[in-house]
């Protein structure tokens, strides 16, 4: 099975990467104790017997005991145990291994207890409540100590220590020696050094042109997929082959180099369910996409940091018209970081801001932009430095749907006084000047999960240190205190509360421009049958693809 993917993974550690490529290939290789079913959209036992038992603690926090089926094995056919779960924990906390978002997403976890009496069986244990609890300490995948650990480098050190005492311990050289290991080059793209207990390993990895994984022929869940669909895995090969050029990548679609498409470019979508030759070899579909597209605004940049001119810019985006000429009709508006369909956390009394350059023009003057010179465009004074409104808009490169979102932003922007300068970067590089804030203006896009989204790893203050997800750099000590409130209220109606709140917020701080939620638009093969589209990214498993023909 061929499918289709933008650009190389970052790297094929599940330990460091938070790319979405990765994140995709990933899931093939490692499972976690929980996961979510593609069909279902529900919370589900993967390498857990069962959903834990959660128990509260008399002082306020929360305990989730799993236990790992019989059936679980790594790639050597040893069982997966308890004692790789810890490992997992104390690979993620080590203090010298650099993964500053994954850490914050897992930054509730306090300890974990093991059962000398059952391998099997685990407590993690967390000194606060968490609304995404069970996800978060379930959703992690496990790593196998034999093979990433072999020198038993972090067998003498507690979790708790690690979490708790981790600065004290940065200079130890188990530490420092595991670290260099798992951070290496090796450990991310290597076959003979990366293992997990899922259906596929990598077999192959040539740069900018495919990665080739290959099922496990010791694939413990093939035992039993006729009862646990979601554990089953079919094609004999995943073949992610890179095309960073969307026209390129059609063209390799209609002619049968592809076997799987997704985020087709709405006018290509359009014409390939015209073609009657297309439509014989493949089925299209069109499910609802838990994601939302914005231009990110660096709030600390000299030009951008002060409110008004950010809200000028959200003004001057013609939303509806990137609807009507870039997506032909195939999106939503968003209008916030919650999607609707999350109707407790969703503030309906938000509008959207208009397409309205006179109120623009009008922000931009009482910010103080003024043309003084008579070149057109538009300057001010800044820490005694007069400065021309001069910004630079960077997007990924062979992305031609943000592309024409730009180059609509940047001429409404020229008939205000702004000179916008298009910048297309590799995606690798893309994503590397946003986690350094090395942007003015960018093109992103957010991917929620159905069982519902922590906000505090994109707009958290903390999160905005180099590395982190904030990309828009933007801090706001209001929001700090409601997100951190959020997250340990339990109650739904109370934490919607808050999460509306928080949406007021954004809205007026107008780090983000909030753009639209698009369709995913998928092409799959008809050798394949009963492919289930789905709203979880990318819209489908491949692992569960049957050929036509084959049971």
């Amino acid at each position: 099975m061929v499918q289709w993917v933008l650009a190389d993974p970052e790297m094929l550690n599940p330990l460091i990467t938070t790319d979405a490529t990765a994140d995709i290939i990933l899931h093939q290789m490692f499972q976690s104790l929980i996961d979510i079913d593609f069909k279902t959209l529900q919370m589900v036992p993967s390498l857990a017997e069962s959903r834990p038992l959660i128990e509260k603690t008399t002082k306020g926090g929360m305990n989730l005991t799993f236990r790992i089926r019989p059936e679980a094995t790594w790639e050597n056919g040893t069982p997966v145990t308890a004692k790789d779960v810890e490992f997992t924990l104390k690979a993620v906390f080590n203090p010298r291994v650099n993964n500053p978002a994954v850490k914050q997403t897992m930054d509730f976890i306090s300890d974990i207890r093991l059962y000398p009496e059952d391998p099997r069986k685990l407590t993690i244990m967390c000194d606060t409540t968490y609304f995404l609890l069970e996800i978060g300490c379930g959703g992690f995948q496990i790593l196998p100590e034999y093979f990433y650990d072999p020198k038993g480098l972090m067998k003498e050190f507690p979790v708790r220590e690690l979490i708790k005492e981790g600065k004290k311990l940065a200079n130890n050289n188990k530490i420092q020696e595991f670290a260099t290991d798992i951070s290496s080059e090796k450990r991310m793209r290597d076959k003979d050094f990366i293992s997990g207990s899922g259906p596929y390993k990598l077999d192959s990895w040539v740069s900018h042109k495919q990665v080739v994984l290959k099922k496990r022929e010791n694939y413990w869940g093939n035992a039993l997929a006729e009862k646990v669909s979601y554990l089953g895995a079919y094609p004999d090969k995943i073949i992610y082959r890179t095309i960073n050029d969307m026209t390129s990548a059609v063209e390799a679609l209609k002619a049968g180099d592809l076997d799987v498409m997704y985020s087709i470019k709405p006018k290509e979508f359009i014409e390939l369910n015209k073609n009657a030759s297309f439509k014989e070899k493949f089925n299209t579909y069109t499910p609802d996409k838990l994601a939302y597209y914005f231009i990110g605004i660096n709030c600390k940049s000299k030009l951008l940091r002060d409110r008004k001119t950010r809200l000028a810019l959200t003004y001057l985006t013609d939303v509806d018209k990137i609807i009507e000429t870039v997506y032909y009709g195939l999106a939503t508006r968003s209008r916030g970081p919650i999607p609707p369909s999350e109707k407790k956390n969703f503030n309906a009394d938000i509008p959207p801001y208009p397409f309205d350059p006179v109120k623009a023009k009008a922000l931009l003057a009482e910010d103080g932009w003024k043309d003084t010179d008579g070149d057109g465009i538009l300057d001010k004074i800044i820490d005694g430095e007069r400065c021309p409104f001069k910004v630079t808009f960077t997007i990924n490169s062979g992305n031609d749907i943000r592309k024409s979102i730009g180059l609509i932003f940047m001429e409404e922007a020229r008939k205000a006084g702004i000179q916008v300068t298009l910048v297309e970067q590799e995606l690798n590089t893309y994503f590397s000047n946003l986690k350094k804030h090395n942007v003015e203006l960018f093109i992103s896009a957010w991917v929620s999960t159905p069982t519902g989204n922590d906000l505090k790893q994109i707009w958290h203050s903390e999160a905005a240190a180099p590395g982190g997800d904030n990309f828009a750099n933007f801090t706001n000590s209001s929001c700090d205190s409601i997100l951190d409130a959020a997250r340990v209220e339990l109650d739904e109606d109370k934490r919607g509360a808050l999460m509306k709140k928080m949406q007021v917020i954004i809205h007026e701080e107008a780090p983000y421009i909030f753009l639209v939620s698009p369709t995913e638009l998928i092409a799959i093969s008809k050798k394949f049958t009963h492919p289930e589209p789905s709203a979880m990214r990318p819209g489908f498993n491949p692992a569960e693809f049957k050929l036509a023909g084959k049971n």
